[in-house]
């Protein structure tokens, strides 16, 4: 499959990487790829790419017209601005699986939401693309365990919310070829208000374990 990962941050970088293992064809988007691959240094992007040469690397709207499916992993503040440099020509017909949480970092740690309740960022990026079929998921887990979620000993849970059947399968498949083994389908994208507001959660979590290695499972 040709997919296109929005976000140069860890989240995109390693799904990207994870995809391309799989034997899909990936390009990451940015804004301007020039000056991206030319940061270089420990941690950069420029490093990175070197590493990964099979990751392509475009501008969000290039990125997203040659993809088959499209990834949001950017900045959950920025996701807005970053799809719409996309394109909503590029978006539509397509699957859009978002995976971004919508943290608020303006008043320190640990961060609150910007949307809850009675809306979500999934919700509000269905709206701005009716044509795109968006998929939230995986916002649960940190970026290495949406990868690679056999680093756990034990199968956790992984959610998907949308108003597109066919959109969640074809999610759901991916998220298996991910190693992900326990998927609940929440129902219409509405359903992301919920998992996004898991996150004060996790993040309580993360400072009490000492770590972001874990994953929330539901037993039944």
């Amino acid at each position: 499959m040709d997919i296109a990962v929005l976000g140069t941050g860890i989240v995109g970088r390693t799904l990207a990487a994870r995809f391309a293992e799989l034997g899909h064809t990936v390009t990451i988007g940015t804004r301007d790829p020039q000056a991206t691959l030319a940061r270089t240094g420990e941690g950069e992007f420029g490093d990175w790419s070197a590493q990964n040469h099979t990751v392509s690397v475009a501008t969000f709207a290039d990125a997203a017209a040659a993809a088959e499916l499209v990834v949001n992993a950017s900045n959950g503040a920025a996701s807005l601005d970053v799809l719409e440099l996309a394109g909503a020509h590029q978006l539509a017909g397509k699957v859009l699986v978002d995976v971004a949480n919508p943290l608020d970092f303006s008043h320190g740690m640990p961060p609150t939401l910007f949307v809850k309740d009675t809306d979500s960022l999934g919700e509000q990026i269905q709206r701005a693309y009716p044509k795109a079929r968006v998929v939230k998921t995986l916002n649960t887990v940190n970026a290495m365990l949406m990868a690679h979620p056999e680093q756990l000993p034990e199968p956790g849970t992984i959610f998907v919310a949308g108003n597109d059947g066919d959109a969640k399968a074809a999610v759901t498949g991916l998220l298996a070829e991910l190693g992900h083994r326990d998927v609940i389908d929440l129902g219409d994208i509405t359903a992301a208000r919920g998992t996004e507001m898991m996150l004060p959660v996790w993040l309580r979590l993360w400072g009490a374990l000492g770590g972001p290695a874990f994953n929330f499972k539901i037993v039944r």
